[in-house]
């Protein structure tokens, strides 16, 4: 069925989150104890609700996104090239920029936004961060009164699980056993804090998120059994059309 798929109907993505304030001591008292609450299932006696804030990024209600990283295909002539851009900026700069992206250019019924594990993080945290910021949400993820076969998303985590609902696979996992070039060169998930907070480097972040969107599109492509993409097919873009 995945072969059926036209390849320019698809935009592939990936997004990077951290705390939503640099510390614990940076949070209001009431945010202290909704945190506490939060994470006590998840950090149970082994950390303190302040040592455990570092992680405080996967929640949407606690962290923000810091960068959008957007690919897609376009097959002219017969020549195949993959767009990348990465929106950055405020969050609220981020996810308006975002959104146009969607509402202008992937709004269409036949349209499917691309993640990996993005059934369960990238798309759900993408619209709650929207709403806290009282911003409307774009069709492709206004998922109310749509039956699962009617979500127009697709999960490469989801897709590799071949109905085995206890199967978890990482991005880094999934291309090294198909062979494809590994996104994790420089830093992974759990060094992007520091590295947002303490180095300041977005840049090196920015990489990362756009190297995900690369091996999200070559799982995609190996699937489908066709050729991954070369470098030279790969466009790196601030003007995304």
């Amino acid at each position: 069925m995945i072969r059926k798929l036209n390849l320019e109907h698809i935009l592939f993505l990936d997004i990077e989150t951290v705390p939503e304030e640099l510390s614990f001591s940076h949070l209001s008292h009431e945010k202290k104890k909704l945190w506490e609450e939060k994470s006590k299932y998840q950090r149970r006696e082994e950390f303190s609700a302040e040592e455990f804030y570092d992680r405080a990024g996967i929640w949407a209600e606690f962290g923000k996104i810091i960068c959008i990283s957007a690919g897609f295909f376009r097959i002219k002539d017969g020549i195949r090239t993959f767009r990348i851009t990465t929106y950055q900026g405020t969050e609220e700069k981020i996810l308006k920029d975002f959104s146009n992206l969607l509402d202008v250019h992937f709004f269409k019924q036949h349209h499917l936004l691309c993640a990996h594990n993005g059934k369960e993080f990238d798309f759900p945290y993408i619209a709650r961060r929207l709403i806290i910021h009282g911003l409307p949400l774009p069709g492709r993820l206004d998922l109310f009164g749509k039956k699962p076969w009617e979500v127009p998303h697709l999960d490469t985590m989801d897709l590799w699980k071949f109905g085995d609902y206890k199967h978890h696979t990482s991005l880094k996992l999934l291309t090294n056993v198909l062979g494809i070039p590994s996104p994790k060169e420089d830093i992974d998930g759990s060094e992007v804090r520091d590295v947002y907070y303490k180095a300041g480097e977005l840049g090196r972040i920015v990489s990362y998120c756009e190297r995900d969107v690369v091996a999200i599109a070559q799982v995609i492509l190996k699937m489908r059994q066709e050729n991954l993409l070369s470098d030279s097919e790969i466009i790196f873009t601030k003007n995304p059309l």
